[in-house]
């Protein structure tokens, strides 16, 4: 972050922002449900397979969210999320976006907008990504024990979801801060 500050000068108000993706699909999550004891309740499970990607990104100091809803999973599909992101840091500030090292992150095909860097987690440490915990909380409580019956309703699912999520700020911020990332 250090290294980061120094090129863009001391002036410069940074946004820490946390990126990933989450396919969500037909063959949906099965999660704990409340039942009288020795009862079994049912849950919907469905074996078909037409998903949906949701690109979410969240700021946690200002409780911002940032999704896209694609059907798919690439370059193209992240430059579209970037581009939103950029969007949405406040002007004359400069966002550092925390994301894992999947391919279409790394790729020189990637168009970074001029007010976001990259800073890569390591490698196999999606712990350190408060977007994981984020499509825990969303699968769990939204998006768990349905059975879609088209790609269009999954998609109108997800993104149900995603705005009921920005519509609470104080849960990303509740669920994304990280003291090592906007305390160091």
């Amino acid at each position: 972050m250090g290294a980061i500050r120094a090129r863009l000068g001391a002036g410069v108000k940074l946004e820490i922002w946390f990126q990933d993706e989450a396919r969500i699909g037909q063959k949906n999550k099965i999660t704990r449900r409340w039942a009288r004891r020795g009862t079994r309740p049912s849950a919907p499970h469905d074996q078909r397979t037409k998903w949906a990607y949701i690109f979410g990104a969240i700021c946690p100091q200002r409780g911002e969210a940032i999704g896209l809803v694609l059907p798919w999973c690439n370059t193209e599909a992240m430059n579209a999320h970037l581009a939103e992101i950029s969007a949405a840091v406040e002007p004359g500030a400069h966002a550092v976006l925390v994301l894992d090292q999947a391919g279409w992150h790394t790729t020189e095909k990637l168009r970074l907008p001029g007010n976001i860097t990259i800073l890569p987690l390591p490698s196999k440490a999606p712990e350190l990504n408060p977007v994981e915990n984020i499509w825990q909380f969303m699968r769990d409580n939204w998006l768990s024990n349905r059975v879609c019956e088209s790609h269009d309703q999954i998609v109108t699912l997800c993104c149900e979801a995603w705005n009921r999520l920005r519509g609470q700020p104080w849960r990303v911020m509740s669920i994304g801060l990280r003291e090592w990332a906007h305390h160091a």
